[in-house]
């Protein structure tokens, strides 16, 4: 055997199978199971499981492959199993918001206001629904605009200079404002202007407060991945500053700016805190935003869970369940918008 095939030979070790994990995980779920049968408490079970998995894979792996792929079979374990902790609260919110709120979903159901419903009859967030759109939409018109020219304004034209950083600044206190708060400062200034009262529009200017800060932000990333050599490129043609924001900037950017924008929608839409202090709530469908309180799917949630009763708690876990779908459907938009618009790149 020549020097080269015993140097080669010195440098492998035997490694476990591919089927290992598998096993092992396996085997920690048979004593998780055990646990949790004999203390009756599924936390018990899953710390079980959990630890199990992180003592026996490090364990097997510094045994058969040395104690350097042990140490990094012991990390592995541990960031997957942290992944799988964070995963159980989701996975467990999913399931109990689609079991108890399924049963509520009809189309009465979308379809109906609370108007004069009395004992048993049936109702419906249709009111809600509505009145969450129009929110959503007064707050995303009052922010997207805002928010997009400020991060322009911050990445091309005040870099470096005090107004910049005075934005930014504030931008940053903005992103920490508790929402009651922004509620509060909207019901205030509808006070002065229109008289004590909640109306639609202020929730629009209370949500728009939470939204600015997360449009401005995230434009401002999306303009920062845009390379300086498309802009120079640009002016060395004779392009002026603002045709280049406009033609070439913000088109090579469009993509993560609608997808910040649209994930910031998602964000404020389930807020229920200011909504409930600016727009107040109703049973009436009310689509005037400037005439009277505005019912919201938040609001609609808390205050039929606030009864006490049988049929609030499902009216509330069916409207909880109709808030997720809502979110998530904007979170898939986005992801599509982002993948549609993102810039192509050559091989």
């Amino acid at each position: 055997m020549s020097t080269q095939q015993k140097t080669a030979g010195a440098l492998q070790h035997a490694r476990l199978p591919g089927w290992a994990p598998g096993v092992v995980l396996t085997g920690s779920a048979a004593f998780g199971g055990l646990v949790w049968l004999l203390s009756g408490n599924v936390a018990f079970g899953v710390a079980g499981l959990i630890l199990a998995f992180l003592i026996a894979m490090p364990l097997w792996a510094t045994l058969v492959e040395g104690r350097r792929a042990g140490v990094d079979r012991a990390v592995t374990a541990m960031v997957w199993s942290a992944f799988g902790v964070i995963l159980i609260p989701l996975v467990w919110l999913i399931w109990l918001t689609v079991s108890k709120g399924i049963e509520a979903i009809n189309m009465e159901f979308l379809t109906y206001s609370m108007r004069s419903v009395v004992g048993d009859e049936q109702g419906g967030l249709y009111h809600a629904l509505l009145g969450t759109l129009i929110v959503t939409g007064i707050a995303a018109l009052i922010s997207v605009p805002i928010g997009i020219f400020a991060a322009i304004y911050l990445i091309e034209y005040g870099r470096g200079t005090k107004l910049s950083k005075a934005i930014t600044f504030l931008v940053d206190v903005m992103t920490g404002i508790p929402s009651i708060v922004a509620g509060l400062f909207a019901f205030a200034l509808f006070a002065l202007v229109f008289g004590p009262g909640r109306f639609g529009l202020a929730g629009g200017i209370a949500l728009s407060l939470l939204m600015v800060p997360t449009v401005v932000r995230a434009t401002e990333e999306m303009l920062k991945l845009v390379p300086d050599d498309l802009r120079e490129a640009s002016y060395a043609l004779g392009v002026s500053k603002w045709r280049t924001i406009a033609k070439v900037v913000l088109p090579t950017s469009i993509g993560g700016i609608v997808t910040g924008v649209v994930l910031a929608i998602a964000r404020v839409i389930g807020e229920t805190a200011p909504l409930l202090v600016a727009s107040g709530f109703t049973n009436n469908v009310n689509t005037n935003p400037v005439d009277g309180p505005m019912m919201t799917l938040p609001v609609f949630i808390y205050t039929q869970y606030t009864q006490a009763t049988e049929k609030g708690a499902l009216y509330a876990w069916g409207g909880a369940l109709t808030l997720i779908v809502i979110v998530m459907l904007l979170n898939l938009v986005a992801r599509i918008i982002g993948k549609i618009y993102a810039p192509k790149t050559g091989h």
